[in-house]
């Protein structure tokens, strides 16, 4: 029998592993903590302190791990939130805003350990690919300006409101 095969992402952290996955599993409905991991005497890191943080959101499982202060996160990966409705959206950009995060542009923001998501409501790549040209050019337009998307705002837009 074949082993099936998956992709778990792992993020990088100084020390914030586990407190960065409970600060997840705090904003993620069906989320949960799976396994956690520590260093030993073989070192490199103090003994006890937490290696790894295997944990699930909504589905997708992550690995958060404390490897040092050697590498951070930047914009050139993200995650994106596909959001059912303008309520989904407010509530995972303001979560992931909140106490130290960034907002950003186009739906983009930052999480407080620097981490960046794509906050995006569902059907939104329908109307920035209208087959009417300029319904896409207006519904492009109008998100380039804003920060957290507004569902309303595009289609009126869209529709040259």
């Amino acid at each position: 029998m074949a082993v099936q095969r998956t992709i778990t992402p792992n993020l990088w952290f100084d020390t914030q592993a586990e407190e960065a996955a409970n600060y997840y599993i705090s904003i993620f409905k069906n989320s949960t903590i799976l396994s956690i991991t520590h260093y030993n005497d073989a070192g490199p890191r103090e003994a006890g302190m937490v290696l790894t943080v295997e944990f699930e959101l909504d589905g997708q499982r992550f690995v958060g791990i404390n490897g040092g202060p050697e590498f951070t996160f930047s914009e050139a990966v993200s995650f994106s939130i596909t959001c059912e409705d303008q309520n989904e959206v407010d509530y995972y950009w303001e979560r992931l805003t909140a106490d130290r995060g960034q907002p950003g542009p186009c739906g983009w923001c930052k999480d407080k350990y620097g981490l960046s998501w794509q906050v995006v409501p569902e059907g939104m790549d329908k109307a920035l690919n209208d087959p009417d040209p300029e319904r896409a050019k207006r519904a492009m337009a109008a998100m380039m300006q804003m920060g957290k998307i507004d569902i309303d705002a595009l289609r009126r837009a869209a529709d040259g409101d």
